[in-house]
């Protein structure tokens, strides 16, 4: 039987919770429910957008993350369009699914990533929302411990990726991963909602660091008694 929008929509969210509850890299339920909710209150504020296609985009974004399927740019497309054909979704509504998966990710600080619908603007925004921040903070160690990276290495400086092979195969200390990434998503937003909301978090990013690095050299410490 062919499923409502939102009863698409919820049979959605049931799968993706499943999948994700105990995921341990940053990118798990709560991550993705975050963005869903994020995602809709964008397309609230955005009458041109689909607002079904915006939550299934939302929804499904990490369903298969090249990050944790060998690089494969494919893997999140096609694992969203084998659950929503299975839910008898419409072609339309698959197709452009897959195509805010496949644009979603930054691919590197020298690569443009623009996304080629408004929902993929959407998705994309609350996604990067969830990268920065007090939340990003914690998402960017979590995921760098499980991935077995150290923290910082001084000696290893962070460097411009001008192709998406060079960044996927980035393997670099995870404080590098603020200033590959993260302290330019402020930038990369596309909605002006977004933009705001970004401001208190980069804000955040950037005394996390200083702090940060000043307890790394112990110059917060002083040497006289």
């Amino acid at each position: 039987m062919m499923l409502n929008a939102q009863q698409l929509i919820a049979q959605t969210a049931d799968f993706v919770r499943d999948k994700f509850l105990n995921e341990g890299s940053g990118h798990d339920w709560a991550h993705i429910r975050r963005v869903w909710h994020v995602a809709r209150a964008l397309a609230q504020q955005t009458p041109e957008a689909d607002p079904v296609v915006t939550e299934l985009g939302a929804l499904l974004h990490d369903v298969a993350d090249w990050k944790f399927h060998d690089g494969d740019e494919e893997a999140g497309p096609r694992a969203a369009r084998l659950w929503l054909e299975s839910q008898q979704a419409d072609e339309g509504i698959i197709e452009r699914v897959e195509a805010i998966i496949r644009e979603i990710s930054f691919k590197g600080l020298g690569v443009a990533t623009p996304m080629s619908t408004v929902e993929g603007e959407l998705v994309q925004d609350a996604d990067r929302l969830d990268a920065i921040g007090a939340i990003g903070v914690a998402r960017a160690f979590a995921y760098g411990g499980h991935k077995g990276r150290p923290l910082h290495d001084p000696a290893v400086p962070p460097i411009t990726h001008d192709s998406f092979e060079s960044y996927k195969q980035n393997t670099a200390p995870t404080i590098n991963h603020f200033y590959e990434k993260l302290l330019h998503l402020r930038g990369r937003l596309n909605t002006p909602a977004a933009r705001r909301v970004a401001e208190e978090r980069h804000h955040f990013m950037e005394q996390f660091l200083e702090q940060f690095l000043r307890e790394w050299d112990s110059t917060d410490v002083s040497t006289h008694a």
